[in-house]
């Protein structure tokens, strides 16, 4: 049975053609022609009878670019909604039998039995109930309608409710037949369903009309038609960057595959597209993880759908052909279980790269990325282009198969469990709850045959949302490529919370295809609205978006969820915003709301770039400590080792050793400054500050120190040096650079590097509960330590920007540290006392 007249590269109804009758003129939008009802019913009218009105004004038909726009889209809604109001009638006309029936139907003389009321007037309240909800909500967007109104997301939610509507369609023909049989056997019945009172648009001249029940049955199943096409008409009246236009586009690819699946010949081929309850299998989220199988970490695409997870592979195809995915295993939803606390220790056994060999690569990739664009500019350059690109592509699939960690562990009802490993919190909490969601609808187990594990396995490229793996090398030139350099955001507030909590915030963002952690807020305590209004300073890499989780922080330990031996806090809302260049690098702050499960997140941002943030500015300030030369302030202080760098060592040491990402999570940007400025007044109450602040604005004012000393500690002129012994071969002779160039450092400035790296190595010895290898650390100090100046770091190089700078030298500079990282302990008295064998004009 064919039950819609579609065509999903156009559509066609009623004898016209995109918008357009057989004539050419153009068509007013969708009026319910059915005999029943007449045309003119079909003006929407707000609850007081005021007339919303699909008539075009005159200045419309003349012309008018973007008010022409926005009036069209006005009247395809206008019409659209006027029909939904006499739909919703006659879904209330069927339901007005539907209760006295089932009333008698336990009578001892029933019209019906309770089956036969359930098959007939099979899922017409749940539809009745979606549509009256969607049109409740749309009507008062036409009636104030300006520039602003979006209903994108309406028609969206309206598009993922289509399976009631599946369930409706495979119940159809068995609901007419019973129908049928129930008015031959019963003329009380039959009486009822040839006149059904069907009634008129709110303030209507004609209040009622009289349906059959068999035409009414019909309705729903002309419905969804008309629901698509109206897509297809608000797409071409919505410009792209809309916010309505990627939510109708969604919206569209929904509807449309659901009439595709409808109109499918009963076959194999369409039970793979439905659940054992007869509803419509939808694809609700995709996306590329990586699966950790037989020890090995391999990349998924892996598929939820409304019953089942499948999990899939791309399959290699010859040129030409079409890509095609393979199924490695699915799990039906009804019997799918997540990690508990008792699994969680088997976690221990995910292998782990070393930090190093992830940051090695992200230069690679920098470094490519250079090359690629100094190539477009060459004549003739375009074949090194692709086997660059090629390159960088397998380096970035490479980066984003072993960079992810945290665990998600599934199990199907056998006990056969699976492991993905994803980069962050936001992933692991976007996949538990949709599917989590899911499993609180009435699900039945379902058993796939090989023809419709293949068939469904088939339609995932026609389905998928997710069309790349999430690398560079898969944009278009045109696409923005990131920001490089410092984003300062403040996190002022938040609202919405039903009980009071102890609340704090996390900052995300994207490096490299992937999320990291990079700033945490301080913990809120029991409050409904907490005010943190603190700063942070994160370091972009080709950044384009930041995320804010809000998180509830559990104390009572018997409440504890774990994963990966990790104390997990309560996720309270997520969310996420785009970071558009010209918007951040104003020099003025700039102010949003992240929206998340009804909490609403209050922050501003500013960036500034990698150009600006590499200059050292010279300063002739002598009083203070920041910004001031080492041996000035340790020859006024009549130290060894600067004051400010001794007790903010002291203080990490003593609390702050065991604390998650010390020194890589950003501190609070105002407590950092309030420090500074202690430090430099020389505050009596210092120490009582110290002991009172957040342990990472401690650890980001001894970075911000080194970072604001006029020369890096390892000083300018021994930087040329530094680079050419960090990539000697030979072991003995990198021994003997290496200790020689720490010899020609100051005093001041080598026993201060000295201080450091004794401090950085305890740091380490604490990896197991801090997550601080030697690697991580020599990646966030490095280049601060370690940097050219602005007159030799272009020399003899062919570079052109500092974001260029920074990829070619950063992975040296790391290796330096490192290298005295994992040197046996260094002592100053040793080092000067013996004698040099390697002898260079340094």
């Amino acid at each position: 049975m064919e039950y819609f007249n579609y065509n999903t590269d156009g559509y066609e109804g009623d004898g016209a053609e995109d918008g357009k009758s057989q004539d050419g003129s153009e068509t007013l939008p969708y009026i319910d022609e059915s005999p029943t009802v007449s045309p003119q019913l079909c003006t929407p009218r707000g609850p007081d009878g005021e007339m919303v009105s699909p008539t075009p004004p005159e200045s419309l038909l003349q012309g008018g670019g973007i008010e022409k726009g926005l009036e069209m889209k006005k009247l395809v809604l206008s019409g659209f909604l006027a029909s939904e109001e006499i739909y919703i009638n006659q879904l209330e006309a069927l339901l007005l039998p539907m209760r006295p029936l089932k009333a008698t139907a336990t009578t001892s003389q029933p019209a019906l039995t309770v089956k036969q009321v359930e098959t007939i007037f099979y899922k017409i309240q749940d539809i009745f109930e979606i549509h009256k909800e969607f049109y409740d909500a749309l009507l008062p967007n036409i009636r104030h309608w300006d520039e602003k109104v979006t209903v994108g997301h309406l028609f969206q939610k309206l598009a993922s409710q289509l399976g009631v509507y599946k369930a409706f369609v495979d119940n159809y023909k068995v609901a007419l037949e019973t129908a049928e049989k129930c008015s031959q056997a019963n003329s009380q019945f039959q009486e009822i369903s040839e006149n059904l009172k069907v009634k008129g648009p709110k303030d209507s001249k004609d209040c009622t009309s009289t349906v059959t029940m068999e035409a009414l049955l019909y309705k729903p199943i002309d419905r969804v038609t008309r629901s698509t096409l109206v897509l297809h008409d608000l797409l071409k009246h919505t410009p792209k960057d809309h916010p309505d236009f990627p939510l109708l586009q969604d919206a569209l690819r929904i509807s449309q595959n659901f009439l595709s699946s409808i109109n499918e010949e009963i076959d194999p081929r369409r039970t793979a597209v439905t659940t054992p309850k007869g509803e419509a299998r939808q694809l609700v989220k995709d996306g590329f993880l990586a699966e950790v199988s037989e020890s090995s970490r391999k990349l998924r695409h892996v598929f939820l759908f409304t019953d089942l997870l499948l999990c899939a592979k791309m399959k290699k195809t010859s040129a030409g052909r079409h890509q095609q995915y393979e199924c490695k295993w699915y799990i039906p939803l009804a019997g799918l279980t997540f990690q508990t606390l008792e699994e969680s220790d088997s976690c221990h056994s995910i292998q782990v790269l070393p930090e190093h060999e992830i940051e090695e690569m992200k230069i690679k990739i920098s470094l490519l990325k250079s090359e690629i664009q100094k190539e477009k500019k060459a004549p003739k350059g375009q074949n090194r282009v692709e086997r660059l690109r090629k390159k960088m592509n397998e380096q970035e699939s490479w980066l984003l198969l072993h960079s992810p960690t945290i665990p998600f562990r599934l199990h199907n009802k056998h006990g056969k469990s699976y492991l993905f490993l994803l980069s962050s919190d936001y992933e692991r909490s976007e996949w538990r709850e949709s599917i989590q969601k899911l499993q609180k609808k009435d699900l039945q187990a379902c058993v796939l045959s090989s023809v419709e594990l293949q068939v469904l396995t088939s339609s995932c490229f026609k389905l998928r949302t997710v069309h790349n793996i999430p690398v560079t090398s898969n944009k278009d030139d045109e696409e923005t490529p990131g920001l490089y350099g410092f984003l300062h955001v403040i996190v002022h507030s938040a609202k919405g919370f039903e009980e009071s909590a102890n609340l704090y915030c996390t900052l995300e963002v994207d490096s490299y295809g992937y999320f990291v952690s990079k700033a945490k807020t301080r913990v809120f305590r029991d409050t409904t609205e907490p005010q943190w209004n603190e700063e942070f300073e994160i370091e972009l890499e080709g950044s384009q978006f930041l995320r804010i989780l809000c998180y509830e922080k559990c104390y009572d330990k018997s409440m504890l969820n774990k994963d990966d031996n990790e104390i997990v806090d309560k996720i309270m809302g997520k969310g996420q915003v785009q970071l558009d260049p010209q918007t951040v690098q104003s020099k003025n702050w700039h102010m949003d709301v992240i929206e998340m499960n009804g909490i609403k997140v209050e922050f501003s941002m500013k960036f500034t770039s990698r150009d600006l943030s590499l200059k050292r500015t010279p300063s002739k300030k002598q009083s203070g400590v920041f910004g001031v030369k080492i041996n000035v302030v340790t020859k006024r202080e009549r130290s060894k080792v600067p004051y400010i760098v001794r007790q903010c060592i002291e203080e990490v040491e003593k609390r702050g050793i065991d604390e998650v990402g010390i020194y890589r999570i950003s501190g609070v940007a105002t407590d950092i400054q309030a420090l500074k400025t202690a430090f430099d007044t020389n505050t009596k109450d210092i120490l009582v500050m110290l002991s009172d602040m957040d342990i990472n604005a401690i650890a980001g004012t001894l970075k911000l120190y080194f970072r604001e000393l006029p020369e890096p500690l390892l000083t300018d002129r021994l930087y040329p040096a530094f680079m050419e012994g960090i990539s000697l071969s030979d072991p003995a002779a990198k021994e003997n650079c290496m200790m020689h160039l720490l010899r020609s450092l100051p005093d001041p400035n080598l026993m201060t590097f000295l201080t450091l790296l004794e401090h950085l190595k305890r740091v380490a010895e604490k990896e197991p509960l801090n997550k601080m290898s030697l690697h991580n650390l020599a990646t966030v100090f490095g280049p601060t330590l370690l940097r050219p100046s602005e007159s030799e770091s272009t020399k003899g190089l062919n570079i052109t920007s500092a974001s260029d700078i920074w990829s070619h030298d950063v992975m040296a500079q790391v290796q330096v540290l490192l290298y005295y990282l994992q040197h046996p302990p260094i002592s100053f008295a040793e080092l000067k006392r013996n004698t040099l064998y390697f002898s260079t004009d340094v």
